[in-house]
């Protein structure tokens, strides 16, 4: 039984590695059908996809938000953006989100806070503010990164993977209450042991002084461990949250993080490896710390204008490239092909709770393929979609970061080239609408295609609006930006 068990798995693991890519089209109807079908599974009392135990999908979030003139899926991001963040799972103290709820109100949570989802929660509640206006969205990033920086930010610039559940051995006892600790009753709902979970609206002055005494409490154990994959995907968060809020000490902490992922999180090679601890890296770097590493720089080149960033996550793209691409079939596998020897490479696609090494290259291949006009780059990241396009349809719920790269790949090319940095007025002016079907790069910087020929305009900043690399005549206003 054994024997065959194993052999089983080993077939198991072959066929993923072996998957055919489809030779369906890849066509638009596919993106208002995965919402159709994200509604199908949608719960609409407190939202999110199936029923407990309930964890954050960020990715199927920003699809949603993507495709935000469709009113149901408008309806579902919102809806799923409020009740997530109504109390319990997410921590109206001190910021920052639990792992996952064992209801279905997102109410009594495994205490446990993971970096990544904290990561991918803070892009989807700044793009919800973006698209909304929702001022409780903002509030949200803005004490989420806090959290992330207060308690999980390494003294190497890197951040640490986790906050335990337990404090001395009782889940969730920094967390809860009694009875007799002074929060109002109805702000309290049961948890376990007399102990409660503060949910509700929770007045500024009061939140101020139950944090101060939490505070004071034993903190859970922290897991200092920090992996690539999960600061790439920090780093993005922190430099976009950092631009868009104009936050310079946030865009720091991710210049410094940056600089952590390129110099202690990689080799003399500059090959990324996968994880740091007190002083020494472990393994070699896999497919989604690659490509989640590049999508922290790219978002990085953005929020500071410097162009080694966008340099970095070119070659770090390119290298993956080599690593890991599948010549025969199309995407990429988990593992670098001079990795250790396995029975068989495999391939992970899907994108929930966190987006896919696949789906994160393909949408980092496309970004750059049309900064830097590479064809090729851009035919690596449709391989990806090819290989899931047959579950783009049956299971949109764990493909939603596939999906985010689909609609980038079918959506007319633009581009915005920007001279004179990220701070005149015309450049903020540009980069303030959220357009993420828009790619970005700011020179000046003549080894750049898309920046190439493109200077200062008379002495001053300059905005070039691209299609296809063909371009308006340059804005150095942003009234002049808005007849572009």
């Amino acid at each position: 039984d054994v024997t065959r068990s194993a052999a089983e798995l080993v077939e198991a693991v072959r066929h993923s590695s072996a998957l055919k890519p489809s030779t369906e089209p890849l066509t638009e109807s596919l993106l208002p059908a995965a919402v159709r079908g994200l509604r199908q599974v949608f719960e609409p009392v407190y939202g999110g996809w199936g029923r407990a135990p309930k964890f954050p999908n960020a990715p199927a979030i920003e699809l949603l938000l993507r495709r935000r003139d469709d009113p149901n899926a408008l309806e579902m991001a919102t809806k799923t953006l409020d009740e997530m963040a109504a109390g319990g799972m997410y921590d109206l103290l001190g910021g920052g989100f639990h792992r996952y709820s064992v209801d279905d109100r997102w109410l009594v949570p495994h205490f446990e806070k993971m970096l990544y989802d904290n990561a991918l929660l803070v892009p989807a509640y700044l793009h919800g503010w973006l698209v909304t206006g929702t001022q409780r969205y903002r509030e949200i990033v803005e004490e989420t990164v806090e959290y992330l920086l207060r308690e999980l930010l390494l003294d190497e610039g890197g951040f640490a993977s986790a906050q335990d559940a337990d404090t001395d051995g009782v889940e969730g006892l920094t967390f809860t209450w009694t009875d007799e600790e002074g929060v109002p009753a109805e702000l309290l709902e049961p948890f376990e042991h007399g102990r409660s979970i503060i949910r509700g609206d929770v007045p500024a002055e009061l939140k101020e002084r139950l944090f101060a005494e939490r505070e004071l409490r034993p903190k859970p154990q922290r897991d200092d461990k920090a992996i690539a994959s999960w600061n790439g995907l920090a780093l993005a968060a922190l430099a976009e949250a950092g631009r868009r809020l104009e936050r310079p000490e946030w865009v720091a902490a991710a210049r410094d993080l940056g600089e952590f992922l390129l110099t202690t999180l990689s080799d003399d090679e500059g090959r990324l490896r996968r994880s740091y601890r007190a002083g020494r890296t472990s393994g070699a770097g896999f497919l989604d710390d690659y490509a989640n590493v590049a999508h922290g720089l790219l978002e990085l080149h953005v929020a500071t204008g410097e162009l080694r960033w966008l340099e970095e996550a070119l070659r770090l793209a390119r290298l993956a490239v080599e690593l890991f691409g599948d010549e025969e079939r199309g995407g990429f596998f988990l593992s670098p092909r001079d990795g250790e020897e396995l029975v068989a490479r495999t391939k992970e696609l899907d994108d929930h709770p966190l987006p896919s090494g696949n789906s994160m290259l393909a949408h980092v291949l496309l970004r750059l393929g049309r900064i830097y006009g590479d064809d090729e780059l851009e035919r690596r990241a449709v391989s990806v979609f090819r290989l899931v396009r047959p579950a783009l349809e049956r299971a949109p719920a764990s493909f939603g970061w596939s999906l985010c790269g689909l609609q980038l790949w079918l959506s007319t090319p633009r581009e915005i080239a920007i001279v004179g940095g990220v701070h005149s007025e015309v450049a903020r002016a540009a980069l303030a609408p959220w357009q993420p079907e828009t790619v970005v790069a700011i020179g000046p910087a003549e080894s750049v295609p898309l920046l190439a020929g493109k200077t200062l305009v008379i002495g001053e900043p300059a905005v070039y609006v691209c299609e296809r690399f063909t371009c308006a005549a340059p804005a150095t206003t942003p009234a002049e930006l808005l007849r572009v």
